[in-house]
């Protein structure tokens, strides 16, 4: 049976809640190729679709927010810092990989799934202006590195992508109500983490710190984890979880944003 859970989420709750996400998210700048689309390094474009225009009473804001379909902290740390009037809604689903499943076919299918699961779990679609859900996987070897189990598993994680690079993929979807079940664009963003070499000791004392429990590649970027990162090529905010650039682009591409940044209530 899909657990739903609801959790009601303002980007003007509390000021504490905004310094919070002030300092877990550094929101990087995005380059603009020669048509003045943002793009990073390593990311690619797998559907966009751009309506003309929506209703005034379906753009964005305080009372049609936009659905935040993941129960992930640091999704809804971006989307706060963002300015971004949101509402959490996820439900869970067997996010396990096929054997030998493409990294890349791996995030578009479980993205589908996470929209279809959320969407129906919507009782009243004309409250919300669009549904957001975004899947984050590690990439080494062409291996999907998931979320470690417990601390010696994180160690072991954690030992095989120190001194390397690694990929790190954010799939997004966005979907728009009335028809929040239906993609109406999507988006696989890729960054390349480069982490330095680290000894058996440091990997061990990160590892029980608890703080990558709960994370693909046993790390947080935008946590302790930092002091092993000594790079990082493309976004940034896409390696904790959703790129706010590509992210913004496309709810302005889709009409939910008219503008941006919003302006204060």
């Amino acid at each position: 049976m899909r657990a739903v859970q609801s959790t009601a989420i303002a980007h003007f709750e509390s000021s504490a809640v905004a310094s919070r996400a002030r300092t877990a998210v550094s929101l990087l700048p995005c380059t603009m190729d020669d048509r003045g689309t943002p793009y990073h390094h390593f990311q690619s474009v797998a559907v966009r679709a751009h309506p003309a225009g929506r209703r005034d009473d379906m753009v964005l804001s305080l009372t049609t927010p936009l659905i935040l379909g993941s129960a992930s902290p640091r999704r809804r740390d971006i989307l706060a810092s963002l300015g971004i009037p949101f509402r959490v809604l996820h439900a869970s689903i067997d996010e396990r990989a096929a054997l030998s499943e493409d990294p890349r076919a791996y995030v578009e299918r479980i993205v589908l799934e996470k929209l279809a699961a959320v969407s129906g779990a919507v009782e009243e679609p004309s409250r919300f202006s669009g549904l957001l859900v975004a899947d984050t996987i590690v990439v080494l070897d062409s291996e999907i590195l998931g979320k470690p189990t417990d601390v010696a598993h994180a160690e072991a994680l954690l030992a095989r992508i120190v001194g390397r690079a690694h990929n790190v993929l954010t799939r997004y979807a966005v979907s728009v109500s009335p028809h929040l079940g239906k993609q109406a664009t999507a988006r696989t963003v890729e960054s390349r983490v480069t982490m330095r070499a680290a000894g058996p000791e440091e990997i061990r004392d990160y590892a029980a710190t608890g703080e990558g429990l709960d994370k693909a590649g046993a790390y947080a970027a935008q946590g302790i984890g930092a002091f092993l990162i000594s790079r990082v090529d493309g976004s940034f905010t896409n390696v904790v979880g959703l790129p706010a650039c590509e992210v913004v682009e496309d709810l302005r591409g889709l009409g939910l944003l008219t503008r941006f940044p919003l302006p204060k209530a």
